[in-house]
């Protein structure tokens, strides 16, 4: 069973330094039926014009990962971490017990595009820690590159979570595929292009909750990017 999540049915807010959608239930978007999928509980699509950003705030008990599609985003915290994160990098945070941070557009003068997606840890209490990895784009061209996991295999980022999430850049016309044992799930985000899943056809900002499917088939439409969740 696949069931589409629209692009356009997404919680959607502009508040001018911001533009951003959110997959699942956020902030003061709350819709009963989208309240995550599985461990995730979040899948936000960030637009942030230069200089603005998001200042010090505290989080605990979650796996947040960000993935910049252009642009540049100034990270710090209060492991004493500062970074800037750019196209084809992701950063994992383990909040844990806590952990304050900030999010600022790096240019004073380009918007940054960015996905932050949290998902919920395998258990509380977990101590606050940070990673950060570039994925260069070879690697991910007309494969699946896995760029997190539980235990961090193949130079992927470590996600205290029974997930692991692939990335991939398809040419027009390529196609990938994706086994998914009876026991397991998959959410399917368009970041960008247009795609045919298993048949049905996405654009960017869709995404699929996937169960109950042997495996998936993802055949590029266009030139288009898929970020993939397989997930417990």
């Amino acid at each position: 069973m696949i069931r589409v999540r629209k692009s356009a049915e997404r919680g959607h807010f502009d508040h001018g330094w911001l533009d951003t959608r959110h997959t699942f239930s956020f902030s003061r978007y709350y819709d009963p039926r989208h309240m995550g999928f599985r461990a995730l509980r979040v899948i936000n699509e960030d637009r942030v014009q230069p200089g603005q950003g998001f200042g010090t705030h505290r989080h605990e008990d979650m796996e947040i990962v960000t993935y910049v599609l252009s642009g540049a985003l100034a990270h710090r915290d209060s492991l004493g971490t500062g970074s800037t994160i750019r196209p084809g990098e992701l950063q994992r945070m383990t909040a844990g017990t806590g952990v304050a941070h900030s999010e600022f557009n790096a240019s004073p003068a380009e918007p940054v595009h960015f996905y932050q997606i949290w998902l919920q840890p395998q258990r509380e209490g977990l101590e606050p820690s940070y990673e950060q990895r570039a994925f260069p784009e070879q690697e991910r061209r007309n494969r699946l590159r896995l760029v997190a996991s539980p235990d961090g295999s193949d130079d992927s980022l470590t996600i205290r979570q029974d997930a692991r999430l692939f990335l991939a850049m398809l040419d027009e016309g390529r196609e990938i595929t994706h086994e998914i044992p009876a026991s397991r799930h998959a959410w399917v985000q368009i970041l960008r292009g247009d795609v045919s899943l298993n048949g049905l056809t996405l654009s960017a900002g869709d995404g699929a909750a996937v169960s109950h499917e042997p495996g998936l088939t993802i055949r590029a439409n266009v030139p288009s990017e898929v970020l993939l969740f397989d997930l417990a």
